[in-house]
């Protein structure tokens, strides 16, 4: 007996009433066939009603039929699956009346106010059941073995106890084990996965201790800058004087509300002199790499490299030089290592291994820097020809501070009188600085006299223009000075109130006055050689026009006011020794005695012009170790030069350092640098390599970049040197050789390591080694990387 027609794909699947099989029986029996027939019609009605909602979940068409004769029967209705998916969530269709099932005499149905109750139900319109939603697609069970009909495929539809079913489903284990996978399922969609959640929860606490680490990264670099230590000699809690990096964390937590707040587990607190140590090796690592990445852009460098006593071992300062892509020059600390033997192989061997090991190797070293020192400067197996046999476009060049120091050492030994004069110096400070009883009389005369309160100033052949200070020193002190030796050193007081020693102190401070400019400009280290050689010559041309009988005039007058001033009375006689008589002896020269000198004339022509001849001379026949060739290639790069950019002459150093040079280029160049030289805006070399843009002039840009790259001094490496005096103290012997590196590094790119960002730190630090609590978010870590690549 059928009922039902095929309902097409815009309506419902027609359901198949299935009954629970102890309230609804199939029986064959014309008796029944009547009331299943009237019971089937009042539900197909409500079928076409609810076949708008389950046409969105249908995409067959589907049949229905009745066959059979029998109480209660409606026969096997197919239809689709019209339960909720895991993004619809529960299916509950909100009807005013459910269909029914016979239960006895009784007709029940299903409640839309049971899902008010239970939020996980859900209801099949085609199979007239109800069924779990948490459990269908989220239990772990097994839907065929489960006695619990809402677990089943078929669904619960036996209404007569349908609350008792549903809360004894709910309070069971697999219930609520399904729920909370549903809920976390749910939140993956909003908050996305576990990895992500887990990242998100752990986002807050690295960024706090990213917040903490920030206090210690500059904490670190604030010790480190300026060359302070560390560590002390009692941390432990009950100490008044825990060290500098203890001390000033707790000094930084009295003000800093974060500090105050933020509570650091126990065991990773990141204050242990092993965790401080990484931490000044990544900001030292950071410093180098942010020069290495400076040098691999510029794509040419010059190597600098000196060697000094630090205590029993010898410190090699391995220094860079290079141009910038704005145009800057700067000369940086690569490395301090310490050195197995003080001959050329090992110095050499040395500098390589740092550049090796900092990938310098591949890029073009256009120039090597040290002093004159025989093991350095040996042309035939000194370091820079060892370094020159990898490196053969390297030139050579002695240190122009180094070579003016030694010019005016010679030209303070070039007549007896003078070195008798500088000893005389050295004497009479060592009688005022050893004795504290003669240095508080030099004192309390100075203030008797109403002279400013001034030191004198020690010579010393590797401090530079010390001569200079000497002699102002002694020249400003000089009333003092005779006062006090009165009373306790005959001796001095009569070597210094000879007229020709004065004469000398005025001498030398008028001509070390000429070359104290030019010390002072060599030290720096954005100086570049064709200006040095240009200021070279000026102070060679102003001393050979003093050189007059004008400027000794004016020497001797001034001298001779000095000693009328003070008083000075010069004793002729001294005590006469019996002369020996020297057989088969030839005297070449004598000692203690000198000739008096008292007229102008013989001052002029035996101290004056002596001098200054060999001065001249020896500022001649240095500085020279280039070559005229490629000078006259640096020289034309100098907007000041006679033959500024000379095709014949820039063609010198293109040649030398393989370079191709377009004669185009120089042609426009020309008559560009000649219009902004109107305006101002050409005054020196590296003014010039700004204005060369390198797409503009790719080659001429490149040669003038390598002129610009030779350094004129190693005066980097010397500063290095006096950085380590002030790091390692006696106090601080005890460190390592790889954390005096890290320490001088700080110490000495002051400038580099305030304008690192404490995050980079942060990162290298993390990236040292594993560490307890994350840092860095894998995400973050990503980007960074290929930010940097």
């Amino acid at each position: 007996m059928a009922y039902f027609d095929v309902i097409g794909k815009e309506k419902l699947e027609v359901w198949g009433m299935i009954a629970d099989k102890d309230a609804v029986r199939v029986h064959a029996g014309d008796q029944r066939e009547e009331s299943a027939s009237s019971e089937i019609r009042a539900e197909s009605a409500y079928i076409d009603a609810a076949a708008s909602d389950a046409a969105d979940q249908s995409e067959d068409s589907a049949s229905a039929s009745a066959g059979g004769s029998g109480s209660g029967s409606t026969g096997n209705l197919l239809g689709k699956n019209d339960l909720g998916t895991r993004e619809t969530g529960p299916k509950q269709p909100r009807r005013d009346q459910y269909p029914s099932t016979s239960f006895g005499k009784q007709q029940r149905s299903f409640q839309y106010k049971w899902f008010e109750s239970f939020d996980w139900l859900e209801y099949s319109l085609s199979r007239n059941s109800s069924h779990c939603f948490s459990c269908k697609l989220f239990g772990k069970h097994n839907p065929r073995a489960s006695k619990d009909a809402l677990l089943s495929t078929e669904g619960f539809n036996n209404w007569k106890r349908a609350l008792d079913s549903y809360r004894e489903h709910e309070a069971s284990a697999v219930h609520k084990s399904s729920i909370l996978a549903w809920k976390n399922y749910r939140a993956t969609l909003t908050e996305g996965d576990v990895v992500d959640q887990m990242n998100v929860g752990n986002s807050s606490q690295i960024s706090e201790r990213r917040e903490y680490l920030r206090r210690i990264v500059a904490i670190t670099s604030l010790l480190g800058k300026q060359g302070i230590a560390f560590r002390g000699h009692d941390e432990t809690s009950s100490s008044l004087n825990q060290g500098n990096f203890l001390e000033v964390m707790k000094l930084l937590e009295t003000f800093d509300p974060f500090l105050q707040n933020y509570q650091a587990p126990s065991h990773s607190t990141y204050l242990s002199p092993a965790l401080q140590n990484s931490m000044i090796e990544c900001c030292a690592d950071e410093v180098t790499a942010t020069i290495v990445e400076e040098i691999k852009a510029s794509e040419m460098y010059a190597v600098m490299a000196d060697e000094a006593s630090d205590g029993h071992v010898e410190q090699l300062a391995v220094c860079v030089r290079y141009v910038t892509a704005d145009g800057g020059v700067k000369e940086r600390l690569l490395e301090l290592v310490t050195l197995k033997g003080l001959n050329a192989q090992c110095i050499s061997d040395a500098i390589e291994n740092v550049l090796e090991s900092n990938g310098l190797n591949d890029l073009l070293c256009v120039t090597q820097a040290y002093d004159g020192a025989s093991v350095m400067s040996g042309s035939v197996s000194g370091v820079q020809a060892r370094f020159r046999e990898k490196h053969p476009e390297a030139l050579y060049v002695h240190c122009y501070a180094h070579e003016l120091n030694l010019v005016l050492c010679h030209t303070c030994r070039a007549v007896p009188e003078a070195s008798d004069l500088f000893e005389t110096l050295e004497s009479v400070y060592c009688f005022f600085s050893v004795s504290i009883v003669n240095h508080q009389r030099f004192s309390d005369v100075q203030m008797l006299l109403g002279l400013k309160k001034s030191e004198l100033v020690q010579l010393s052949k590797t401090r530079w223009a010390c001569q200079v200070k000497s002699v102002r020193a002694m020249l400003n002190n000089l009333p003092a000075v005779l006062k006090c030796l009165e009373e306790s050193a005959v001796g001095l007081l009569s070597k210094l109130s000879r007229f020709s020693n004065v004469y000398l102190l005025v001498m030398f401070r008028s001509m070390l006055s000429t070359t104290e400019g030019l010390h002072l400009y060599l030290q720096k280290d954005s100086v570049d050689l064709a200006q040095a050689t240009l200021f070279k010559d000026a102070v060679l041309d102003t001393l050979k026009s003093i050189r007059t009988n004008e400027m000794a005039d004016k020497l001797y007058n001034e001298a001779k006011h000095i000693y009328d001033a003070n008083n000075i009375c010069e004793s002729h006689s001294g005590r006469r020794h019996k002369q020996r008589v020297m057989e088969d002896f030839t005297i070449e020269s004598t000692l203690g005695t000198r000739a008096h000198l008292g007229t102008e004339d013989q001052l002029k022509q035996t101290l004056l012009y002596p001098c200054l001849d060999r001065m001249v001379t020896e500022l001649n026949s240095r500085f020279s170790d280039v070559g005229a060739e490629l000078m006259r290639g640096i020289q034309a790069c100098n907007p000041a030069a006679v033959d500024f950019f000379c095709e014949d002459s820039l063609e010198l150093i293109a040649t030398h350092y393989k370079m191709s040079l377009k004669k185009e280029e120089i042609l426009v160049a020309k008559q560009f640098l000649s219009r902004r030289k109107r305006e101002g805006a050409v005054s020196d070399m590296g003014s010039v390599y700004k204005l060369l843009h390198p797409d503009m002039f790719p080659t001429l840009s490149s040669v003038v970049q390598a002129a610009l790259t030779i350094p004129v001094s190693s005066c980097t490496c010397e500063r290095s040197f006096s950085v380590l005096r002030r790091v390692h103290t006696w106090l601080r012997r005890t460190m390592g050789q790889e954390r005096l590196h890290h320490l001088a590094i700080m110490a000495v790119e002051k400038d580099a390591l305030c304008g690192l960002d404490h995050g980079e730190d942060i990162d290298r630090f993390a990236q040292v080694k594993p560490r307890r609590y994350p840092l860095v978010l894998k995400g973050q870590r990503s980007k960074e990387r290929s930010k940097k690549q």
